[in-house]
């Protein structure tokens, strides 16, 4: 069984620190940024392909990025946990690439490669899209379950079995033919820590490197701009003593009607 997962570097964000958009519109400045790590959803994906491989000891696991240079480094991240080889899709220096973009790129590197399944994590924490693994599976002709939170693949069958969150509290269960793609939701496991040993192969490893201009370029879909929220209403700011705020919070819950 041929296993891979798609991991994401993404930015450390200070609490206090703002997001800055470039003068044209078009995409995040992260100079004023320094920290980059692995998706945290993404250890959630790494670990079920490590936790499936201890079912099946046949397996091996593939870590899959797409971005700059220094995002390899999520790539040994996923090595130092278990996985076995690293890919790095390598681009210019913009993080900010849309999803269809990327998952299309990932598609043409391993349509041939005859992953069995691959794993994603639900969405990234910087864009928040959750489009990659969707739109990788569609790109790739292949099924695909969302927010995935338990798995079980029946090699008797070919089929995996998933149960998966949707909205309003349900979930669904569902069988997918394999091969298969699966965005996997946090919570679905405990991510490992990278153990020493494995840390040190993956400084060793040699990753397999894709130059982006190698492959058929994507026309991206036109982005109108982004732009900062708008503030909308002002916050009030209650003053006195703690009892003096209780009375003038109760106030105002009853006002807008929370309160009888």
């Amino acid at each position: 069984m041929k296993i891979l997962v798609c991991v994401k570097q993404v930015p450390e964000f200070d609490p206090e620190a703002e997001i800055a958009i470039s003068e044209n519109g078009q995409d995040i400045i992260y100079d004023h940024l320094t920290a980059f790590r692995i998706n945290r959803v993404d250890e959630y994906a790494v670990e079920e392909a490590l936790l499936i491989k201890k079912q099946h000891p046949d397996a091996t696991i593939d870590a899959l990025t797409v971005g700059p240079d220094d995002s390899a480094t999520v790539v040994r991240r996923a090595m130092g946990m278990g996985a076995n080889h690293g890919i790095h899709i390598r681009t210019s220096d913009s993080r900010n690439r849309p999803a269809h973009q990327v998952a299309q790129w990932i598609a043409q590197v391993v349509q041939d490669s005859g992953y069995d399944l691959i794993l994603t994590g639900v969405m990234s924490e910087d864009q928040m899209q959750g489009q990659v693994g969707p739109i990788l599976a569609e790109t790739l002709k292949q099924p695909c379950a969302t927010s995935v939170i338990r798995q079980e693949i029946m090699p008797e069958t070919g089929v995996v079995a998933v149960e998966r969150e949707i909205e309003g509290g349900f979930r669904d269960i569902l069988e997918l033919k394999l091969p298969a793609v699966l965005t996997v939701q946090s919570g679905m496991n405990t991510p490992r820590y990278p153990s020493l040993s494995n840390v040190m192969r993956a400084k060793r490893a040699k990753l397999d490197i894709i130059e982006v201009d190698s492959l058929t370029q994507v026309t991206a879909i036109a982005q109108a701009s982004l732009d900062y929220p708008e503030k909308t209403r002002a916050a009030k700011v209650l003053a006195g003593t703690a009892e003096e705020k209780a009375k003038q919070l109760f106030h105002i819950l009853q006002e807008k009607a929370i309160f009888p």
